[in-house]
């Protein structure tokens, strides 16, 4: 199946028009024609089966024949990740974790991050990508940055984890820690780790120390093994 992702549309509409590029995608690249069947996604959990009934180089409209709402899964994953100082790292870890299955992510800003700044752009388009190339019908909430004492210091619900490399005697396996359909948020540091500061914050505000296993793990594997074994977890 081919997914096709178009935001504008809810459960109640009776057709889908398709934007110029995706429109041309479908005319030029993909040869679809009058009568062709498209399955799309709002990236809100939804997946319409659509016919299409009008189709020109310019333009591509569709009706729905039917809606199917997609399961939530029983645990929310919160992941806050420092941005990689290359770039194409954290894209990386965007794509793969929502393959997974993710429910939401917060860059967040160290004080050892080489990288402060982050397009959010370009991150939303590899959130779509991968959404469609994973047959996901939700498309992860993605956050604006923030510093790390203030994400720390946030009001968040569910369970806190902090993953970090310091030696700590009160660090748990997180696997050890996960219960199935519990609300997690694990705080992944930048490639110098977090501080003692910034640590010292966390546990003073109620977070777990964990540890991701024996291996010294880069920021974008680090996040991905805290993704899949929160999945892992949550299996029927």
């Amino acid at each position: 199946m081919q997914l096709f992702y178009q935001p504008d549309i809810s459960e109640n509409d009776q057709q889908v028009i398709f934007p110029k590029e995706e429109s041309k995608h479908i005319v030029k690249v993909l040869r679809k024609k009058q009568g062709d069947l498209l399955h799309v996604t709002n990236g809100t959990g939804f997946l319409f089966k659509t016919e299409i009934i009008l189709i020109t180089a310019q333009q591509c409209i569709a009706k729905v024949i039917e809606v199917e709402a997609e399961k939530k899964p029983d645990y929310y994953l919160h992941l806050a990740v420092a941005p990689t100082k290359m770039n194409d790292r954290y894209e990386w870890f965007l794509e793969k974790s929502t393959e997974i299955g993710i429910q939401e992510i917060t860059p967040i800003i160290c004080e050892h991050s080489e990288r402060k700044f982050v397009k959010s752009n370009r991150f939303e388009r590899v959130l779509q990508s991968a959404m469609k190339q994973s047959l996901h019908f939700s498309i992860p909430k993605l956050n604006e940055p923030l510093s790390v004492s203030e994400f720390i210091q946030s009001d968040i619900k569910g369970e806190k984890y902090i993953a970090h490399c310091e030696e700590d005697k009160q660090r748990a396996s997180l696997k050890s820690l996960i219960k199935p359909g519990e609300s997690s948020t694990i705080l992944i540091g930048p490639e110098g780790d977090f501080s003692l500061a910034e640590i010292e914050l966390a546990l003073n505000n109620g977070w777990t120390p964990v540890s991701l296993g024996k291996s010294r793990l880069r920021t974008e594997t680090a996040a991905i093994v805290a993704c899949h074994t929160i999945a892992l977890a949550n299996e029927n």
